[in-house]
């Protein structure tokens, strides 16, 4: 039985009871629109740390 290596001792049964759990408090409508939400949310960061990269470059081509 594979393990999560970044979780610890949760199996899959224990991640199926988890997301059954999440479908119930939030339902089958809202689930999408957060993951929506989430990947808009990470892209937005990776952009950001690219931006941030982008300024170091330029600040040291100035100098």
């Amino acid at each position: 039985m594979e393990r999560l290596l970044f979780i610890g001792g949760i199996g899959w049964g224990e991640i199926l009871v988890i997301a059954l759990i999440v479908l119930l408090f939030f339902g089958g409508k809202k689930i999408p629109e957060m993951m929506k939400g989430l990947g808009k949310g990470v892209k937005s960061f990776k952009d950001g740390m690219n931006g941030a990269d982008d300024d170091k470059k330029e600040n040291k081509e100035e100098k």
